[in-house]
């Protein structure tokens, strides 16, 4: 029996440009990564430009390893929360390499608070970023993605679920993600005829992560599962034709179950405990794929 293990590069994405919000680590560094080894041209929008205290990479740094991997990269520093950074991030993009094809919106800020725990700081960081940020960069971006014979948005953020459950014990952070799923739900109708798929990508567990080790600890280690499951789910996303799919809320492994993917123990951070893997907050179905 094929057991693949990972979702193999084809080349489909070679030449293309990727506009990557936080792109200097995590999902969106494995994102940049894995279109890279197509040969992809990548913009990484991000805000690290010198080494964080506690949070490893820069987009300089992240620059060197998508050089490395055989892509074209352009480190652009941008706070998504700035419209001035993000219009002149978007036109040395496009000066740079003439256009846009695809737009990563993976930027996001997170405080997984009760409502009377939640100062008003971390509220508007949260809703600046991940919503208002999202519907910026992509709205800077739609004039270039319209160019494209493959454009595509993906946003990194749930399914909707209206649920109470999905909002009691963290409102304020459940609006801002729910409101960059609301992006893709109007974008993909809004934008249909213009053939621009606008999809969502969420994991069906914890994706171990700097950020995430910083909230958690090291524990968190030991029952997440790597990056590389959700840059292989995008990677496969991205690869189809422009227009077929939109308006889609992607679980990580669904989409690679269905690309055939057979084997998911190897995107566990500790393969002997891929049966015991924290489910992410927001996914229904916590059966993860073995």
């Amino acid at each position: 029996m094929d057991r693949r293990q990972t979702m193999q590069n084809t080349g489909k994405l070679a030449g293309l440009t990727l506009f990557i919000t936080g792109a200097s680590r995590g999902i969106g560094k494995a994102i940049a990564l894995k279109a890279a080894r197509d040969g992809a041209n990548i913009v990484l929008a991000a805000k690290t430009a010198e080494p964080h205290p506690k949070l490893p990479g820069t987009i300089y740094t992240a620059a060197a390893e998508i050089e490395a991997a055989g892509g074209k990269a352009l480190p652009c520093i941008v706070d998504v929360r700035s419209e001035e950074a993000v219009r002149a991030a978007v036109k040395k993009a496009v000066d740079t390499f003439g256009g846009i094809d695809i737009l990563i919106n993976n930027a996001s800020a997170i405080s997984l608070t009760p409502t009377e725990g939640t100062d008003m700081k971390r509220y508007d960081l949260m809703h600046n970023i991940n919503t208002r940020g999202t519907f910026l960069v992509s709205k800077e971006c739609l004039p270039y993605l319209r160019k494209s014979r493959h454009a595509h948005i993906l946003n990194i953020s749930p399914p909707l679920n209206m649920e109470p459950h999905w909002f009691s014990n963290h409102v304020a952070y459940t609006m801002a993600k729910y409101g960059m799923s609301m992006c893709v739900l109007g974008m993909a109708r809004e934008y249909e005829s213009a053939n621009i798929s606008v999809n969502a990508l969420w994991p069906r567990t914890m994706v171990f992560t700097a950020a995430v080790e910083m909230l958690q600890g090291k524990e968190g280690y030991l029952y997440s599962r790597k990056p590389e499951i959700m840059s292989d789910a995008a990677y496969a996303i991205l690869c189809r034709p422009a227009g077929v799919s939109t308006g889609k809320f992607f679980i990580d492994d669904d989409v690679l179950a269905e690309e055939g993917v057979k084997d998911f123990t190897q995107y566990a951070c500790v393969p002997e405990n891929a049966h015991l893997l924290t489910p992410d907050v927001f996914v229904n179905d916590t059966k993860a794929k073995l």
